[in-house]
């Protein structure tokens, strides 16, 4: 388990930063001097006096959970979406259930964010709803295709001629065979999702202007970058370890479930020197 023990720091770190930050963050409400390095506090202050450090506890939740929410319930509608597409025999129903994820696919996702900046600038749920919607024709293609090739499998074959009904195939074999590949597309969407909350956060849509948040503070910090870089410099290295742990995570994972599969196999390659 020791390979693992790397992207569990890269991910435990900012995960618990963000949900357990909030329990030891200060709620004083006092202000220093703008962009102070030192002065008694441990990463200076930021573009208004505040604790860069009280702001970094407090700042990672709403990214995090809103990430992670999206996340979820991208798979939790693409993944039946796609095994419908999939498993169905009639034409006319797979077109209806893709083509118009397919014209979701073509709006731009700034341009989805900017529209919910006109309609609902701090709502999170709707952050949630949209962040789900640009990433749910994706993972829905994934599916289908997935599906697609796993229902032509003799394996199910001998299962409708034995009765099965579809959905206790697609639930019982396909959603299951298609573990893999839905974990190897699982660590890139969760990427996705941070980085584009953390593009509506920069942007100023889900959350309030005076909402502690790791990418908005590299948005309000930026002009001091050079002044006092921790400001920009600390929330930024926790989007980004957090992106490259969960992508490490299942990457080892993936690679360790191949190699497992590969020992329980009855086949073997032939040895051409033996022969």
């Amino acid at each position: 388990m020791r390979k693992y023990a790397l992207p569990a720091v890269l991910v435990g770190v900012p995960v618990l930063l963000a949900l357990f930050g909030p329990l030891f963050a200060s709620g004083e409400t006092a202000k220093d001097v703008a962009f102070l390095l030192g002065g008694g506090h441990w990463f200076g202050t930021d573009y208004v006096g505040r604790d860069v450090w009280n702001e970094v506890l407090l700042g990672g939740r709403s990214l995090v959970l809103t990430a992670a929410t999206a996340t979820v319930c991208t798979y939790l509608l693409a993944v039946p979406l796609g095994l419908a597409a999939g498993m169905t025999k009639n034409r006319v129903l797979d077109e209806v259930l893709m083509r118009p994820l397919d014209l979701v696919l073509a709006i731009p996702s700034m341009l989805m964010l900017l529209l919910l900046a006109s309609i609902a600038s701090d709502i999170t749920w709707a952050l949630i709803g949209i962040v789900t919607l640009i990433n749910l024709p994706d993972v829905a293609r994934i599916c289908r295709a997935s599906t697609l090739s796993l229902a032509s499998r003799p394996a199910v074959e001998a299962m409708r001629l034995q009765g099965e009904s579809r959905l206790r195939i697609g639930l019982g074999y396909v959603v299951r065979a298609m573990r893999r590949t839905l974990a190897a597309d699982l660590g890139t969407r969760f990427t996705g999702a941070i980085y584009l909350v953390a593009s509506a956060s920069f942007l100023g849509v889900g959350i309030s202007p005076q909402a502690s948040d790791w990418a908005a503070m590299v948005d309000r910090n930026r002009t001091g970058l050079f002044i006092q870089p921790w400001t920009v410099a600390l929330p930024a290295l926790l989007i980004v370890v957090l992106s490259v742990g969960v992508n490490l995570a299942f990457d080892r994972w993936l690679r360790d479930r191949s190699t497992a599969l590969e020992t329980r196999s009855p086949w073997r390659p032939i040895d051409p020197e033996t022969q």
